[in-house]
């Protein structure tokens, strides 16, 4: 396995394990995580379930077309376009949460990851279109 593959695999798998935990907390804890919190902590709570969510997805997105170019189903130049740019903008980017001590530990620890993976995903993105441009 070449380097930039695994490296993408493994960047893959992370997302993937981490997209499942999202999946499994928002399922089974994040109702039980809000019983009795104000209606504001219970809105920030969903507010930032999102975020995470948009974080990963966009992240699976963006890593699914560097998987297509490793493939040979589409080339550089193709991902290098603003069509399968990394976005999200000032949503993912934020990385208030994980300090918010009202927010559920579970929920603070997926916003932390989430970011890390995301602002790491995000260089990778610029380093790609700096490479073609």
């Amino acid at each position: 396995m070449s380097g930039p593959t695994a490296f993408f695999n493994r960047t893959y798998d992370e997302t993937m394990a981490l997209l499942i935990e999202a999946r499994n907390y928002i399922a089974y804890n994040e109702t039980a995580d809000q019983r009795g919190l104000p209606p504001q902590v219970r809105l920030q709570v969903s507010y930032e379930s999102l975020r995470v969510t948009s974080r990963l997805t966009q992240v699976m997105a963006w890593l699914l077309a560097q998987k297509a170019v490793h493939a040979g189903e589409l080339t550089t130049q193709q991902v290098a376009g603003d069509e399968y740019a990394l976005s999200g903008g000032d949503v993912c980017t934020d990385p208030s949460g994980p300090d918010n001590e009202d927010l559920p530990a579970g929920l603070r620890s997926l916003l932390e990851r989430s970011h890390k993976l995301y602002m790491r995903v995000e260089r990778l993105d610029e380093q790609v279109r700096r490479a073609v441009a």
